[in-house]
């Protein structure tokens, strides 16, 4: 399933408009069960950091978490870098048009090629790790540009069903990820390899957040996939089962999950 193309046609849908990218922003908070595990993350590590503080939104993509850090505290400097040129362009303008450019800033790169040392007092990483195959050599890189303490928040799907694989003989839902998930054996080891000290981490998209995933995603970009007519359905689609996905990913967030197709990985230098 490609999931890039419809990407860019959302961003540059809304694109331009400063009401058009803080609804876009506002209805990815909402939809988006990655987005209320990583806001309560946030909200936990923030408390450690509550002056000023160096951070990077490693895989910024439509810039809604850089938004949301940049709300959270005043005193951040926030660097956002991607490999996508066209959503870089358009985050630049939008933080702009905004009056935040001051403090946040948008940049092309690669993350196998980051070259800081002891910059960064929190780095965050969503939903970036399962499309990128130098995934080690990422690590050592948030490592070393990471100061004293500093912390690496991580969302990534998980091997107990993550990029909707539930078998070794299925293909991932996603066509654009290298890699179905990761073991929690796998990414503490590679991250423990890398340098970190401790790695803390939890299954998110458990039964509810799974079910919420398939009604509020999956199905909804399997349609747009058949074909774009169908953004004009999706109003409808979404006034049935939103509320319904609102609901499950309240019971997702609330329960401590044994088991998950997600992963929220905490780890400090």
């Amino acid at each position: 399933m490609q999931y890039e193309p419809i990407k860019r046609s959302l961003g540059r849908f809304f694109a331009g408009s400063l009401f058009l990218r803080k609804t876009l922003y506002f209805l990815l908070d909402l939809l988006l069960l990655r987005t209320w595990h990583v806001k309560k993350a946030l909200r936990k590590i923030a408390r450690q950091f509550p002056g000023e503080a160096s951070v990077l939104d490693a895989g910024s993509g439509f810039g809604q978490y850089t938004w949301r850090m940049s709300r959270m505290n005043k005193g951040w400097r926030i660097n956002a870098v991607d490999i996508n040129t066209e959503q870089i362009e358009d985050c630049n303008l939008f933080f702009r048009k905004t009056g935040l450019s001051d403090r946040v800033v948008f940049k092309t790169e690669d993350l196998t090629a980051m070259k800081e040392i002891n910059c960064y007092n929190l780095i965050l990483s969503v939903d970036v790790m399962e499309h990128i195959e130098e995934d080690v050599l990422v690590f050592k890189n948030f490592y070393n540009s990471l100061k004293s303490d500093g912390i690496l928040l991580i969302s990534t799907p998980s091997d107990k069903g993550g990029s909707d694989v539930h078998g070794s003989n299925e293909e991932s839902f996603i066509d654009e990820h290298v890699r179905d998930g990761y073991s929690i054996k796998d990414i503490t080891g590679k991250l423990t390899s890398a340098g970190f000290k401790t790695v803390e981490t939890a299954y998110t998209y458990g039964k509810p957040g799974n079910i919420s995933w398939r009604l509020s995603m999956k199905y909804p970009i399997k349609m747009l996939n058949v074909s774009y007519f169908f953004f004009i359905l999706l109003p409808f689609y979404y006034l049935i089962f939103f509320p319904v996905s609102i609901i499950l990913n309240i019971f997702d967030l609330s329960l401590t999950h044994k088991t998950g197709t997600g992963l929220l990985v905490t780890a400090r230098k």
